[in-house]
């Protein structure tokens, strides 16, 4: 049923079966059904990480849109799942959705716990990723937001591949413009690693890529990735609009954080915040180093102590830690609410980002508020990749081999003892200019302007 965040809201206006899509029919005069500012034109956001669901930087990266475009002149009005969608959920961040901001929250399954029989489901339920039947309730549901509302774009935003089925079918129906957030590679040489979920997953890519007005990314090596892939596209059709952190958001995490308990005396604090996923972020090395650290006396839980914050793997990384000896070294620790998140960076002494090097077009969004944070960080990636680049453009060259447990050995003892003598390189100080999600919003606002101002032109 159609919902608002905050209240039941009426029942959207339907416009007549007669009428022409309104992709087709609407004009810069036009008001929505809720009556709003009509000097205000309208985007749908077609996204399946949104408040209430936890876990996922993608979260931010729609909220924060759905948050900064309205200063910009643009009104969102956002297409997401059902709650049931979603594996894990919170209510700590409904309270950052606008009161006035239309979500819509269509059908939605999980085929590995809705459509599954003893714990077995079939692939053919889970293609191209495990909420295609998201596919059923969204695109009518999209149907009557288009009619309501009278939008002037689509967006649809990446990793749940059925999000862009979702656009390009509104797309096909309403003719208005369609911006894909790709965000990171879709398709690499072995990723997805099943075969079948590949070629699903490349079928999606060549749809959108082949169907949408722009392309969005949020790195270089991605946007220059894709270029190589499809030389036959225009090169303006990639745009790219990195990831960043809300000020804001900070601002309301220091009411969680006391700067004056950071110089109390105890081991010095290494966090990693967020998922630790096995393939791109493999934490074997890591865990390895730190063993061998451990028993060869250079480090022990009473001079570091490891922080691995809402992992969501925690049973690899259990065994892992029983494997390598890490009791009171390594700690295991549970999610916690986005801004005590936040605060936590702040508190740390140092913070740590891990990406693999068949990953290295992309960025782990959580760098940008570490850079925030302006805490020292201890970067795990390959030193040609991306996330490294942004590591060496912010002045902070604390850089170790993700895949290299001797590489990650000398990382983590000179980390240490630069944090220890005080040394340690900050990220900079005009992070807030930087890395801002306001800043970013402003793109997006600004290519909403130019695809919407270029489907007038070609009528």
């Amino acid at each position: 049923m159609p919902n608002r965040n905050h209240a039941t809201p009426p029942v959207p206006h339907e416009a007549p079966a007669h009428a022409a899509p309104p992709g087709l029919a609407a004009h810069a005069g036009a008001h929505d059904a809720a009556g709003a500012d009509a000097t205000r034109p309208g985007v749908l956001l077609v996204a399946f990480h949104f408040p209430p669901q936890r876990g996922s930087s993608g979260i931010q990266r729609t909220l924060k849109f759905a948050q900064h475009l309205p200063q910009l002149g643009w009104k969102p009005v956002v297409l997401s799942a059902h709650r049931r969608a979603y594996r894990n959920s919170s209510d700590d961040q409904m309270g950052d959705v606008p009161r006035d901001l239309v979500v819509q929250r269509a059908f939605a399954l999980d085929s590995s716990r809705h459509l599954a029989f003893r714990g077995r489901y079939l692939r053919l339920m889970a293609l191209p990723d495990r909420w295609i039947s998201w596919l059923l309730g969204a695109v009518p549901a999209g149907i009557r937001l288009i009619r309501a509302h009278r939008p002037r774009a689509i967006w649809s935003t990446y990793p749940i591949p059925t999000a862009h089925l979702i656009g390009y079918l509104l797309q096909r129906w309403s003719g208005l413009p369609w911006i894909a957030d790709m965000r990171d590679p879709m398709t690499e040489e072995n990723t997805p690693e099943n075969r079948m979920a590949w070629h699903a997953y490349r079928w999606v890519e060549r749809l959108t890529v082949r169907n949408c007005t722009r392309l969005v990314f949020t790195t270089p090596g991605a946007l220059a990735l894709y270029r190589a892939r499809y030389p036959e596209l225009p090169a303006a059709r990639f745009r790219l609009i990195e990831n960043g952190y809300d000020e804001d958001d900070f601002v309301r995490a220091t009411q969680h954080y006391d700067p004056a308990a950071r110089a109390e005396k105890g081991p010095l604090v290494l966090l990693h915040s967020g998922i630790i996923y096995p393939l791109e972020r493999d934490p074997t090395p890591m865990l390895a180093a730190l063993g061998e650290l451990r028993r060869e006396g250079l480090v022990d839980p009473g001079s570091l102590r490891v922080v691995l914050r809402a992992a969501v793997h925690e049973a690899l990384l259990g065994r892992l830690i029983d494997e390598f000896g890490l009791h009171g070294l390594v700690e295991l620790a549970p999610p916690i609410p986005y801004r005590a998140a936040l605060a936590e960076m702040l508190d740390a002494d140092g913070l740590l980002v891990m990406q693999a090097a068949h990953c290295n077009a992309q960025i782990p969004a959580k760098i940008y508020e570490y850079m925030r944070a302006r805490r020292p960080i201890l970067a795990l990636t390959d030193p040609a990749g991306d996330t490294a680049a942004t590591m060496r453009g912010a002045g902070m060259n604390t850089i170790a081999r993700l895949d290299d447990k001797d590489d990650i050995k000398a990382g983590i003892m000179r980390f240490v003892g630069l944090l220890r003598d005080g040394t340690a390189p900050l990220p900079p100080a005009n992070a807030s200019q930087l890395y801002s999600r306001r800043s970013r919003s402003a793109q997006l606002a600004a290519l909403l302007d130019e695809v919407v101002a270029e489907h007038a032109r070609q009528g």
